[in-house]
C-alpha cells in the first residue's frame, strides 16, 4: 500500500498548514492562555469554542459536512489531514472530541431535518459545546442497564436519574441523552434517546475529583427535568440503536485521539540518564518500545482501513473496537515505563502534555475505560471478528423490571 498522499492530498495539506500556521499565531495573540492549561478548566472550553469559531469563519470548522450545514463537503482523507496539521500546532480541538466525533454523526443519522438545522449551526459555529450522558454508577459497561427513567407528560418527558463519568460536562451547554422510558420490556428495548440543554432546571453538574489532579469528569443528577418531546432522536423505544451509532463514533473518535508514535517515550529514553548511560542504550528500555513500535504501526493500519470505510460511506466497525483496547493498554503500559526510567524525576514532574510524568501515569487509566471497557472491547472482538460464541446473559428477554439487581 501507498501511504504517501496523492497530488491533490499534498496540495490540500499545504493549504491547511498555511492557513493553520497564519491563524493560530493570530489567535494565540489574540487569547492570551498558559501552554498547560488543563482541558478541565472552563477556560479551556472557551478557548476551544473560540478556535472553533475562528476555524469555521475560514471554511476549516466542519470539512466534511453537508454545504447546506456550513460544511465543504471535502473527503475523509482531507478532513483527516487536517485534523494531523491541527494537532501539530494546538490540542483545542480534543475538546471538541464528543461534540465532533459523538454528537455529531449521532444527530446526522438519526435526526429529523429540523433538528439537523436546529442543532448543527450552534456547533459548527463554535456557539456550543456537547457532553454525553450515558454510564451510571450501576451501569457502565453494561449500557443498557440504565435506570434514570423518563416519563411522558403531554408534549414533555420528565427525567429523573443520574449519570456518571461525564467528560466536560461542567463547561458543556448541551448533552445526548439515553435514558429508560418502558421498564416492562427487555433492557435493549426499552431506551429512548434524547438532547438536553445542560442549563435546563433540575440539572446539576458535580466535578469528580480524579488521581490526576483534574476534575474533568462529572457526576450529572437529573431531577424532574422537562425536555420536550421534539429533542427525542428516532422513535420512542430505538434508544439502543441510536446509542450504537453513538458508541461506534466514540470509539473510533478515542482511537485516533492520541499519538500511535513512539516519538515521546523515545525523547525520554535518549534524554534521561540510566546506569552509566542512557536509558535508550539499555537492551529492555530498547526492546520495551520496540514492541510498541509493531503494535503502533498495527494500529495505524487499523486506523486506515476505518477510514477506508468511513469514506466509503460505510460505518463504524468493531475493527474501532481493536484498536481503542490496545491504544488503552499501550499506552498505560508506555506511562509506566516512562515513570520507571525517569524515578523520582518523573513522580515530581510538573502537568506536561505528553511529558510522560506522573500526570500521565493516572490520566492513561482513563483510557482504559472512556469509549468502552477493556472487557467489552474484548467480548466485542470475539464475537464479532473472531466469531466466537457469545457470553452467557442471564437477563436475555427478560422485562427490565424483573430482572434482579441486587440492590
Amino acid at each position: 500500500m501507498d501511504f504517501n498522499d496523492t497530488k491533490q492530498e499534498a496540495e490540500f495539506r499545504q493549504q491547511a498548514r498555511q492557513w493553520l500556521e497564519e491563524n493560530i499565531t493570530e489567535f494565540k495573540e489574540e487569547y492570551t492562555f498558559e501552554s498547560n492549561l488543563s482541558w478541565a478548566e472552563p477556560e479551556a472550553g472557551e478557548l476551544a469554542k473560540a478556535w472553533q469559531k475562528r476555524k469555521f469563519e475560514g471554511g476549516w470548522g466542519c470539512l466534511t459536512w453537508p454545504k447546506a450545514l456550513g460544511g465543504r463537503e471535502v473527503s475523509l482523507m482531507e478532513a483527516t489531514i487536517f485534523a494531523q496539521e491541527e494537532a501539530k500546532v494546538t490540542p483545542l480541538a480534543g475538546i471538541y472530541g464528543v461534540t465532533m466525533g459523538m454528537a455529531v454523526p449521532t444527530i446526522m443519522t438519526h435526526g429529523t431535518e429540523e433538528q439537523c438545522k436546529k442543532f448543527l449551526p450552534t456547533i459548527a459555529n463554535g456557539e456550543r459545546l456537547w457532553c454525553q450522558l450515558f454510564s451510571e454508577p450501576a451501569a457502565g459497561s453494561d449500557l443498557a442497564g440504565i435506570k434514570t427513567k423518563a416519563v411522558k407528560d403531554g408534549d414533555d418527558w420528565i427525567i429523573n436519574g443520574q449519570k456518571v463519568w461525564t467528560t466536560f460536562a461542567h463547561f458543556s451547554d448541551w448533552a445526548i441523552l439515553v435514558v429508560r422510558t418502558d421498564p416492562t420490556v427487555a433492557k435493549h428495548k426499552g431506551l429512548t434517546y434524547f438532547v438536553v440543554d445542560m442549563k435546563s432546571p433540575g440539572v446539576e453538574v458535580r466535578p469528580i475529583k480524579q488521581a490526576s489532579g483534574e476534575s474533568e469528569f462529572n457526576e450529572v443528577f437529573l431531577t424532574d427535568v422537562r425536555i420536550p418531546d421534539s429533542q427525542r432522536l428516532d422513535a420512542v423505544g430505538k434508544g439502543w440503536n441510536v446509542a450504537m451509532t453513538t458508541l461506534m463514533n466514540e470509539r473510533v473518535a478515542v482511537g485516533g485521539a492520541f499519538s500511535y508514535n513512539v516519538e515521546e517515550i523515545l525523547d525520554v529514553a535518549r534524554n534521561t540518564p540510566l546506569g552509566e548511560g542512557r536509558a535508550i542504550d539499555d537492551s529492555g528500555v530498547r526492546q520495551s518500545i520496540a514492541d510498541w513500535y509493531v503494535k503502533s504501526a498495527g494500529l495505524k493500519n487499523i486506523r486506515l482501513r476505518q477510514l477506508s470505510t468511513l469514506s466509503k460511506g460505510g460505518v463504524p466497525g468493531p475493527e474501532a473496537s481493536v484498536s481503542k483496547l490496545v491504544l488503552g493498554v499501550g499506552r498505560q503500559d508506555l506511562a509506566a515505563m516512562s515513570l520507571d526510567i525517569l524515578d523520582m524525576a518523573g513522580v515530581l514532574a510538573e502537568d506536561d502534555a505528553m511529558g510522560w510524568g506522573n500526570y500521565d501515569f493516572f490520566r492513561t487509566i482513563g483510557n482504559r475505560l472512556e469509549g468502552g471497557t477493556d472487557e467489552i472491547l474484548r467480548n466485542i472482538i470475539s464475537e464479532r471478528v473472531l466469531g466466537l460464541p457469545a457470553e452467557i446473559r442471564v437477563d436475555k428477554g427478560i422485562p427490565f423490571n424483573e430482572v434482579p439487581s441486587g440492590l
